[in-house]
């Protein structure tokens, strides 16, 4: 059973539009917008907001601009070493909006239309490859292939090198360059240790695991 993330979305009001005497407007099929300025937008917009979320003490972990109909989604994945919340999420998501309109106003075309931004955090389902992901879950169950051999462990300690994990009762250290992409492992007996919005998150998942599945 995998975790989701916490994710808090908002968009960019559209400005209405009208045209002569009121008279509907035929359905026009979107334009799509070419692979390379839709590269090029999501480099504009890393560029911009980075430096936000750094100065706010987080990392940007992904970045996502695509295409859907006549708007954009952007959607944007973030992390802290003391985790993080909704509350936070949504400070986030406003601290970024307020960036991208202000850069709009200024004269700068950083998303040429409308844009739906979500902001979310990563979940435990993701995939541990940076020496900040392992710092971030030291006391966590991890699988992970280590050495050309799949170990699961608990972290108990990291640096810029290296992951000391507990391997049945005894600690063994591994060279980040022998490690592959770790997966942190729920751990039932644990359950107690998890907030009851953490829970809730869960089931959520699970609900709309099944609802999809009823479609």
């Amino acid at each position: 059973m995998a975790q989701g993330g916490r994710s808090v979305g908002r968009g960019r009001p559209s400005a209405p539009r009208r045209t002569d005497k009121g008279a509907p407007r035929e359905a026009v099929a979107p334009i799509k917008a070419p692979a390379a300025d839709l590269a090029a937008a999501r480099d504009r917009v890393q560029a911009l907001i980075e430096p936000v979320l750094t100065t706010a003490g987080y990392d940007l972990e992904s970045l996502t601009l695509k295409q859907v109909g006549r708007r954009f989604s952007l959607k944007l994945t973030v992390d802290g070493d003391g985790g993080v919340n909704l509350d936070t999420i949504a400070e986030l998501s406003r601290a970024v909006a307020d960036t991208l309109d202000e850069a709009e106003a200024a004269g700068r075309e950083i998303i040429a239309g409308e844009y739906q931004l979500e902001v979310s955090s990563p979940g435990v389902d993701r995939p541990l490859t940076l020496p900040r992901h392992w710092r971030r879950a030291i006391g966590r169950l991890v699988a992970v292939k280590a050495a050309e051999k799949q170990v699961t462990g608990r972290v108990v300690g990291t640096d810029e090198s290296s992951v000391t994990f507990e391997i049945n009762g005894a600690k063994k250290t591994f060279r980040l360059a022998e490690l592959g992409a770790g997966r942190v492992q729920i751990e039932f007996s644990r359950l107690e240790e998890i907030s009851d919005d953490d829970l809730e998150e869960i089931a959520g998942d699970e609900d709309d695991e099944d609802d999809e599945e009823q479609q």
